[in-house]
């Protein structure tokens, strides 16, 4: 029976209200044989272009593991930065970044403007 090379894949949304309508990406996954490839950053385009012109956000968001430097390099290469940290995001054990890249709606790029003091989950607007 083949083995479908099906991990790689994107999930993501629109969600919020006003000024922090935006994407969210859920999750992305390459599967380790097609690594090193450009494929999250292609992945992440598509949903990057989805999210500005199919739904007019603002920006697009997700949430990393503060512990994963490697994802958080990859994430700051294809332009997001951290807009703020929740702690305990992760079972209440590890804290996570919010971070965000700003879409051409947010013409002054507000969106992406970090805030100075952490969050907890319970303080987030969607999710």
């Amino acid at each position: 029976m083949p083995v479908w090379p099906c991990r790689t894949y994107i999930l993501g949304k629109a969600e919020g209200e006003g000024e922090l309508w935006h994407g969210h990406v859920t999750a992305v996954t390459v599967a380790p044989d097609f690594r090193r490839q450009n494929l999250a950053q292609k992945l992440m385009a598509v949903l990057e272009e989805i999210s500005e012109k199919v739904h007019d956000c603002y920006f697009v968001d997700l949430f990393v593991r503060r512990s994963n430097s490697v994802a958080i390099n990859m994430y700051r290469k294809f332009g997001y930065s951290v807009y703020r940290t929740v702690v305990g995001y992760y079972s209440g054990d590890e804290d996570a970044y919010d971070m965000r890249k700003a879409l051409p709606r947010d013409v002054h790029q507000r969106s992406v403007v970090p805030l100075k003091r952490p969050i907890k989950p319970e303080d987030l607007e969607w999710e």
